[in-house]
């Protein structure tokens, strides 16, 4: 391997395709018939000049938000000058992604700015009529703080099967402003873990700081292009076919200074978008690629993901419903169209509707843990920790789910069937076979120690099933008692000094 392929390796699947090659071309030209004949409502008035400038036709907006049509010829067009690989740095060379469209090597990631933290804490209870005590999970819905977030990039540096961050906490401490929040977020992300760390923009007046930092952290300008140790989500689409304003200045602005950023779009089944899977495929398509179109316009080559966050609606209460079917169906569909385009995915998996960590919450993650993956999708948030949808970010459960996906890696990686494996494999049988006691215990040791054997599921227990869920406390505050991986005291003082607004209390020296 090269200097250059230095990353983290994820895990390389055969990837599995629900839609044949006929129906991707169908959805495509859906998708295009979408946005020539009926179009994007644009409430951006610049982002509107620069389609009309491209060719689009774009009705007059005096009476309202502008329309814009495209010619399906500009938008091919746009899809290929789109790289079909982009670099996500980090400050450990080592933990770098490089996803490559044609490539469906699977990293999975945290994901969503949840405004609850759920903290644990085990307790000890007497059994009801008797003398002996057992300790039960305890559970403490906390108000998303810097300091939080910082807990929790700690802890996903901790944890061996994440493979990038982004921001799991949103922060609402008082004496910080909207104008401050991107600055403490990013430092917050990046002070605490050498993974690649990304975030949404919540005041574009931020951007050229949180850029800045990258620079000092990356070492300079070429430095952060080469390496980018940060990057940007943009939600440019409001479904159904809105583009916002506020995020696609901020997108067009990200792709202006060449800093990789998520083209993502997440209509509701049913209520934003149609729920029957062809409808939510086209539409979602349609948005995203009109949003990648965009990003082409204002930087030929501008280094984006196709960000596919479909999401169903329950029928009662119109929230989000993660734990059907249809949402595993509709985001293992938007992989295909990803690579249809040559593109890098951005996808979702690991989302459900339990409110505690558990048995509950695991077995709702599996189904999207698994099937989206096998899609070949090459970057995959919302992995880890989520509870009652994307609303509470869970610490424990994120240890949880750290040994799921350790397992589900380990199902969709690629066998060692070859010639040389099973040579070996004969010898060994061979061997056993000439033995009295016609075991192979002595052969599993190497296996077991190069990893190649999956370990026994670290928090199994043979008491109450809760206390699976003591067991993964245990073990988050054995991982927070490591060393943390913080910035150097000098970089650290440059980023204080050049970048205003960050809290002195994350200051790791202050």
């Amino acid at each position: 391997m090269s200097a250059d392929d230095t990353q983290r390796m994820g895990v390389l699947v055969d990837a599995v395709n629900r839609l044949t090659p006929s129906q991707v071309e169908l959805v495509h030209e859906t998708s295009l018939k979408i946005l020539q004949e009926i179009g994007i409502i644009c409430h951006s008035a610049e982002a509107a000049a620069i389609y009309r400038e491209a060719g689009c036709i774009v009705r007059d907006g005096s009476d309202g938000p502008e329309v814009v049509r495209f010619p399906p010829d500009l938008v091919e067009e746009s899809m290929r000058k789109a790289p079909s690989e982009v670099v996500l740095g980090a400050r450990d060379p080592s933990n770098r992604l490089v996803l490559r469209a044609d490539e469906p090597r699977v990293r999975f990631g945290s994901g969503s700015e949840a405004n609850v933290y759920l903290d644990m804490s085990c307790e000890r209870f007497k059994r009801v009529g008797g003398e002996e005590t057992i300790e039960y999970p305890v559970f403490e819905r906390r108000t998303g703080s810097v300091e939080l977030l910082c807990e929790a990039a700690r802890l996903c540096q901790q944890l061996d099967n994440l493979d990038f961050f982004i921001r799991t906490v949103n922060i609402q401490d008082e004496d910080i402003g909207e104008n401050d929040k991107d600055v403490n977020k990013f430092f917050a992300s990046l002070n605490n873990i050498d993974k690649h760390v990304m975030a949404g923009l919540t005041s574009l007046e931020s951007l050229d700081k949180v850029v800045r930092m990258g620079e000092i952290i990356a070492g300079g300008r070429e430095e952060l292009l080469a390496n980018p140790v940060l990057s940007f989500i943009t939600c440019v689409a409001k479904s159904p076919l809105q583009f916002v304003e506020d995020t696609a200045l901020k997108m067009m602005e990200i792709v202006k200074r060449g800093i990789p950023v998520v083209i993502s779009s997440s209509p509701q089944g049913g209520s934003t978008a149609p729920i029957m899977e062809e409808g939510m495929v086209a539409q979602i398509n349609a948005e995203i690629i009109a949003g990648i179109t965009l990003s082409q316009l204002v930087r030929d080559g501008a280094p984006v993901l196709y960000g596919s966050v479909p999401v169903r609606a329950r029928m009662d209460d119109m929230n989000d419903l993660y734990g059907a079917p249809e949402f595993c169906q509709y985001n293992m569909d938007c992989v295909q169209m990803a690579r249809f385009y040559g593109l890098p995915c951005y996808s979702t998996a690991g989302v459900g509707d339990a409110r505690v960590p558990g048995v509950q919450a695991t077995i709702e993650k599996l189904f999207s843990h698994l099937s989206v993956p096998m899609a070949g999708a090459q970057y995959v948030h919302y992995a880890f920790g989520l509870l009652e949808k994307t609303n509470v970010f869970s610490p424990d459960q994120a240890v949880l789910d750290d040994a799921q996906i350790g397992a589900v890696k380990r199902i969709l990686a690629r066998p060692r069937m070859d010639g040389d494996a099973l040579e070996e494999a004969f010898g060994q049988i061979e061997k056993v076979m000439a033995t009295p006691h016609k075991l192979f215990a002595r052969y599993a040791r190497k296996g077991i120690r190069s990893g190649e054997i999956f370990p026994s599921y670290f928090f199994e227990t043979k008491e109450d099933a809760d206390m699976a869920v003591v067991n993964a406390h245990t073990r988050r505050m054995e991982l927070l008692e490591r060393e943390p991986h913080h910035l150097g005291r000098a970089m650290v003082e440059e980023v204080y000094r050049e970048i205003p607004g960050i809290v002195d209390r994350i200051n790791p020296y202050a």
